[in-house]
């Protein structure tokens, strides 16, 4: 079964054709720049363009970086204040003509992680954070997602939302060394530990590329282990996500 899936982050919109059987893309994957303002009609537009480069002609799963709520943006996050309040499913599917599921990123990422990947088999409270330009969070207990756990907005000092004290973005635009930036990061999990009591971390997004330079300096008491999909598994959770919508002849 395929499904065209999109990832879209703060910083690019990525899309690819996906095995949502196997977990596995069928395709290059496709990436256009976030415009800036990321205003609803800009982003659009872009959704479109990705829908047009695979001549696509089915449902179609989105990962989308604001809280989702059936379907409606609940926040701004990274993006523009005109998407608080607007149905993204609606407002994708007049732009595009196709069905649209749209859920938030980091469950996306999630979910690919819990099906095919790093979470499959685990129970209890697993947390998946996708370590990007901010920090998103996919909760699930026993295999069930629990939708917009949005533990990058944890108020934390001067900075007011911890994710702009410890995203990979901070580490990059300040030049950090990944030991300093690896302690910030530490402070982060800890903090989420003191609050929820998670039974395991699931750390993926751009940032787990290199976690192999900052693992050590991530002592919690939490195991603490890499996703398995990395980069691609927003794609491949927002198409499984959207599995729902296929209609079977």
């Amino acid at each position: 079964m395929e499904i065209l899936g999109i990832d879209v982050g703060a910083s690019g919109m990525k899309g690819a054709i996906v095995d949502i059987e196997k977990g596995i893309l069928l395709t290059e994957r496709f990436r256009i720049e976030t415009p800036r303002p990321a205003t609803p009609d800009a982003m659009g537009a872009v959704i479109k363009e990705i829908v047009d480069h695979f001549k696509w002609d089915g449902p179609v799963g989105c990962g989308f970086p604001t809280s989702i709520k059936n379907g409606v943006c609940l926040t701004e996050s990274n993006l523009h204040k005109k998407w608080v309040g607007v149905n993204a499913e609606d407002f994708f599917e007049k732009q595009t003509g196709l069905p649209f599921t749209v859920v938030n990123d980091a469950d996306a990422a999630g979910i690919s992680e819990m099906v095919f990947g790093a979470g499959k088999g685990k129970e209890g409270f697993v947390l998946i954070i996708t370590v990007g330009t901010g920090l998103g969070c996919g909760a699930f207990y026993d295999g069930k997602l629990i939708p917009n756990f949005e533990l990058g907005q944890m108020y934390y000092k001067k900075y007011k939302n911890i994710e702009k004290y410890a995203a990979n973005s901070v580490r990059k635009n300040k030049d950090m060394s990944f030991k300093k930036w690896g302690k910030r990061f530490k402070k982060f999990l800890k903090y989420v530990d003191l609050i929820l009591s998670p039974d395991l971390f699931i750390i993926g997004g751009g940032g787990s590329k290199h976690m192999d330079e900052y693992e050590k300096y991530l002592k919690v008491k939490v195991p603490v282990i890499q996703a398995e999909s990395l980069n691609e598994a927003g794609i491949i959770g927002a198409a499984y996500a959207a599995k729902e919508l296929v209609v079977v002849k």
